[in-house]
């Protein structure tokens, strides 16, 4: 049989059902599931994602066959819609849509009222009986068209159309009549006409097939292009096309268009949320052109009279659909739907983006209603949305100085410079600045300033505007529809209401959860994870096997970590220990000693200071485990590099300031990453890892000895890549440890082990494992060593080989599983072959990255280790790992 490349929908039956969104796409798929239950959907079919596959893959050339296919399920639409494509006399338009299997709000190319051109037009004006909406549909139509398929800037013809409401008078698009808007037309196709070099296509099929390979086209345009690589969408899934009977939101004040969620997207609140517009189509909503109307009045403070008052009727209907579509989908919706002449049309469902705050309450009062399943509820959260509710809000009892207030769109608190434009934040970040993005609206082609931005201001637009739905699935703070203050781009200004002007690079302060605006930069405070978040994460501990501790080398980081549910420390990183001021003179006396006997009296300065660290990293993790690992980096790092601090420590040291620079010089080394560090300088300097160990066991045995603790440490030696390196150092430190505890009288469990962070390590890791008890795999340097990639410089040329997917993700954002990972497993293996009991975990930043962590999971480890704020990231995506086997 040859391939089925487009799938019918209409009058209760459809060809595609709800489960075929891989091949349908999430729209295609809904429209079908949709007309499938009995609801009002516009007749209409949609072509796969194969063909989109098979588009790109032969040169943008169809399929055989398609253009067949595509004018059969057309004669279905006609006869089903009672009018015919490109008739003069009774014409039947049609909308163009794309419809990934992702949600990508915003990211492809729409042409709405496809089909007219000077005859239909008149078809449109006899079935109607309305001229003015005729003119209006057809000025929409070219406008949408000579842009999305012709590709000319659409600020060309959208000035035209300022220019003629300029000169009428007016200040809406509805205020324009049907003889501005006829003229409103020619001027249009003139315009084309100049700027291309050819008239506006009026043969509805050449103008159908235009925009469907301009839907297609737009899969691989640099907005979605950016917001597949955001948010991990493969580019081989490509896009559907939908093309679907237009009904119209704007033949007159019994029309109307809108969206709505079936929940509230940012609190989760079981509220019926929307907003829509009278006598208008889908585009004029999200594009922020009007200002929106509640569709309740439930739906905020808007003065203006919402849906359940102006169109009761339909309103009504609205939510028994609602109440529908939340049941056989068991998950909050977000809907587009048309009135025409008082009949309501759905034109959309799909899972509706959601904050952090909103996808946890959902998900837990989605289980206490029985629409779901504890399990369900685990999965209907991305880990990675948690990062939202994890870091500080704004201070509630600190002072601020409200400029302005616009739509809470996005919650979450966020201060910076003020930027006007996307490349301005993107490049601004670049640099360490935090940013906020302020645009009068933002555009899909701004995703990339949206995604480096802190946050985003717009001065028009809903709470379902571009700007609001798209800063909610990136976690962004966003205040939107902020109507105080007006945007000069030129001046690179904002004014607001009381002739405030702030100036680009000033700071700026929102609060996405009250709408409001404030000058300069707002105290913030730490947010408290209880009600729905403990309920929540209580299920996810009952069902993960995979531990989750972290990574932390201060008191005050065990103790965040260990609020936001860690098990233990993974790894305690030594050598964060030296750097405060009173200690790195002692450490750069220790390292630029002459001999033995002066790096002993520098060790013995630091030993002190060192065991009162492990003391507060004991008392902080009572009852947990605590992995220190022993001094890592080059000695290079902790050096002066000025001559101002040469000559301060050449004082301190009673030697020359030339002697010492000498030594410095003698120190350098061209690849630090590969030289005289970890355990390397422990074979060369033994007494600096004997001082170390001698300062952990003295602290551990203070505590159990004084204060009844309950202590295992686990002592870490880094970068070993040949056993010998470790069985030397692990009877080192054997040594010292067994002496503190006959000093103490204390008996004391420890477990010594190493990192594998070197390829020969994890080929070697049975031999190695004779001499471990534990291995903690460090994934930052062995993704280094593997890809003979430096972390610290490879940003320069990364962003390329991600935009031009030759790497699928950042190797060091998510653990490269094909390369990196089968040498873990291998280790793992390898490790547990040769001592069963072997503890193993990870503890590169990759412990906190959730398909890091379901991989973790998968080969067996025993727990993975990350910094504090990503702990309950990891341990929710530990029980996915654990759902996702079923």
């Amino acid at each position: 049989m040859s391939t089925k490349y487009v799938y019918f929908f209409g009058n209760g039956e459809a060809e595609g059902r709800g489960d075929m969104r891989n091949l349908l796409g999430g729209k295609g798929a809904n429209l079908a599931e949709m007309t499938s239950i009995g609801l009002p959907v516009p007749a209409g079919f949609t072509l796969t994602t194969e063909v989109c596959t098979e588009f790109y893959k032969n040169d943008r050339a169809y399929p055989a066959g398609l253009r067949e296919e595509v004018a059969r399920n057309l004669v279905k639409v006609e006869e089903l819609m009672g009018k015919k494509f490109g008739d003069p006399s009774n014409p039947l338009l049609v909308s163009v849509r794309s419809g990934a299997r992702a949600s990508m709000p915003g990211m492809m190319d729409t042409v709405l009222n496809l089909g007219l051109n000077d005859e239909t037009v008149k078809g449109i004006i006899a079935q109607s009986g309305d001229e003015r909406f005729a003119y209006d549909s057809y000025r929409r139509f070219i406008q949408m068209y000579s842009n999305v398929v012709l590709g000319m800037d659409g600020d060309i013809l959208e000035h035209l159309l300022e220019q003629m409401k300029e000169q009428r008078g007016v200040a809406q698009d509805t205020d324009l009549t049907a003889a501005d808007l006829r003229e409103l037309v020619a001027r249009f196709k003139n315009r084309v006409k100049e700027e291309l070099g050819h008239d506006f296509p009026l043969d509805p099929q050449d103008q159908l097939w235009g925009a469907i390979g301009a839907v297609f086209g737009s899969w691989m345009n640099p907005r979605a292009i950016t917001y597949r690589r955001l948010n991990n969408i493969p580019a081989e899934w490509g896009t559907a096309v939908t093309v679907q009977s237009m009904v119209f939101g704007n033949m007159g004040d019994d029309c109307a268009t809108g969206v709505a969620f079936t929940r509230d997207p940012s609190t989760g609140e079981k509220i019926f949320y929307g907003e829509f517009l009278v006598n208008a189509q889908g585009e004029d909503v999200v594009a922020g052109i009007r200002t929106p109307q509640p569709i309740n009045r439930d739906g905020g403070d808007s003065e203006l009279p919402s849906m359940e008052e102006v169109l009761p009727e339909c309103y009504a209907q609205l939510v028994k659909i609602k109440n529908i579509l939340e049941s056989h989908y068991r998950d909050m919706q977000d809907i587009e739907f048309t009135i025409e002449k008082h009949k309501l049309y759905m034109l959309q469902t799909r899972s509706g983006k959601r904050t952090a705050r909103a996808a946890v309450k959902i998900a837990v009062d989605m289980v206490n209603e029985g629409l779901i399943s504890q399990q369900e509820a685990i999965m209907r959260v991305e880990p990675e949305q948690l990062d939202q509710l994890l870091h500080p809000t704004l201070d509630p009892a600190a002072p601020r100085e409200v400029i302005a207030k616009g739509l809470p769109a996005s919650p979450g608190a966020a201060c910076g410079e003020i930027v006007f434009t996307a490349d301005e934040a993107e490049e601004a970040a670049k640099g360490g600045h935090k940013v906020i993005l302020v645009r009068v609206e933002t555009s899909p082609e701004d995703i990339h300033g949206m995604n480096a931005a802190q946050g985003i201001l717009t001065a028009r637009g809903g709470m379902t505007s571009h700007a609001a739905v798209v800063a909610r699935g990136m976690g962004k703070c966003c205040v939107s529809g902020c109507g105080d203050i007006k945007v000069d781009y030129r001046a690179e200004t904002l004014t607001t209401l009381s002739g405030l002007t702030l100036k680009k690079g000033e700071l700026i302060t929102l609060d996405g959860s009250t709408g409001e605006v404030m000058k300069g930069k707002v105290p913030t405070v730490d947010p408290e994870l209880t009600g729905d978040f403990s309920q929540l994460m209580e299920w996810v501990d009952n069902t993960r096997r995979l531990r989750v501790r972290t990574n932390a080398d201060t008191p005050h980081d065990a103790r965040v970590a260990r609020a936001f549910g860690a098990e233990g420390i993974g790894l305690c990183r030594t050598e964060h220990m030296f750097f405060e001021a009173e200690r790195i003179m002692a450490v750069r006396e220790m390292i630029l000693a002459a001999d033995l006997d002066g790096r002993q009296r520098a060790l013995e300065k630091i030993m002190p200071m060192q065991k009162g660290d492990f003391i507060g990293l004991f008392r902080e993790m009572k009852g947990l485990p605590v992995t220190i690992r022993l001094l890592d980096p080059p000695l290079h790092e902790f050096l002066p590099q000025t001559d101002a601090e040469i000559d301060e420590l050449a004082a301190e040291m009673r030697v020359s300031a030339a002697t010492l620079k000498t030594k410095v010089e003698s120190l350098h080394e061209f690849n630090p990453m590969l030289g005289h560090r970890g355990c390397r300088l422990a074979v060369t300097f033994p007494e600096i890892y004997d001082m170390q160990v001698r300062a952990i066991m003295e602290a551990a045995c203070e505590l159990i000895k004084n204060e009844g603790f309950s202590i295992v440490p686990e002592i870490m030696i880094p970068l070993v890549g040949e056993v010998k390196e470790l069985a030397i150092l692990r009877a080192n430190a054997v040594r010292v440890a067994d002496a503190v505890i006959a000093e103490y009288g204390v008996e004391v469990e420890y477990l010594i082990g190493t990192m594998i962070e070197l390829p020969r390590a994890a080929l070697t890791a049975d031999v190695i494992a004779g001499e471990a008890d534990f291995f903690s795999f460090g994934t930052n340097d062995l993704t280094q060593t593997t890809y003979g990639l430096s972390r610290d410089d490879s940003g320069r040329f990364l962003p390329f080989y991600i935009e031009q997917e030759i790497y699928a993700t950042d190797p060091f954002v998510a653990l490269d599983q094909e390369g990196v990972g089968q040498l873990v497993k291998m280790g793992c293996e390898k490790g547990r072959q040769a001592r069963p009991d072997i503890k193993l975990g990870i503890c590169g930043e990759h412990g906190g990255e959730p398909s890091s962590v379901i991989f973790c999971h998968n080969i067996g480890l025993d727990y993975v280790s990350c910094s504090p704020y990503r702990v309950p990231i990891a341990r929710l995506a530990a029980a996915q790992g654990v759902l996702l086997e079923s």
